[in-house]
């Protein structure tokens, strides 16, 4: 287990692939789910400063709950289907919204998010619930934050 993170410069893709391996570090060896959420949660606050970063865990058949998280207080229960988060979770697919303003039926839990990207986490092809990831710039994320962020998500999924 890792006990300290190392913070990389350069390309988002270069601190991606620094940050994939410790990230697996983190979780080898630790079967809790609250742990390795929460340190992965950590881990993407840490390296990217993100302005929110965390997980919604599915809660009975239409609703998410909040799970662990990095950032500001956040909205507690999202039904199946509602906002990015719902969302992403009823198609079973990564939503990218470059600008959260355009996205209907955004749940605003801060006005100072302005870009979101959530995927849903699986675990033994189930979906458990999403990682949610929010910035306070317009348009932070791409097809490389979705390509890294699966791969972390997969490392959950034994």
């Amino acid at each position: 287990m890792a006990e300290d993170l190392r913070i990389a410069k350069g390309s988002k893709e270069e601190q991606y692939q620094n940050l994939l391996p410790q990230i697996g570090g983190l979780l080898q060896g630790e079967n809790n789910q609250v742990a390795n959420l929460a340190n992965i949660a950590a881990a993407l606050k840490e390296q990217f400063n993100f302005f929110w970063v965390g997980f919604y865990l599915v809660d009975g058949t239409d609703e998410l709950v909040l799970g662990p998280f990095q950032g500001p207080i956040a909205c507690t229960r999202i039904k199946k289907g509602r906002g990015v988060c719902g969302g992403a979770w009823a198609q079973e697919k990564t939503l990218i919204v470059p600008d959260v303003e355009l996205f209907p039926g955004h749940i605003a839990c801060s006005s100072l998010s302005r870009s979101e990207i959530v995927l849903p986490v699986y675990n033994q092809g189930e979906i458990i619930g999403v990682l949610d990831v929010d910035s306070s710039e317009l348009d932070s994320f791409d097809e490389i934050d979705e390509k890294y962020l699966v791969q972390i998500l997969q490392l959950l999924d034994k």
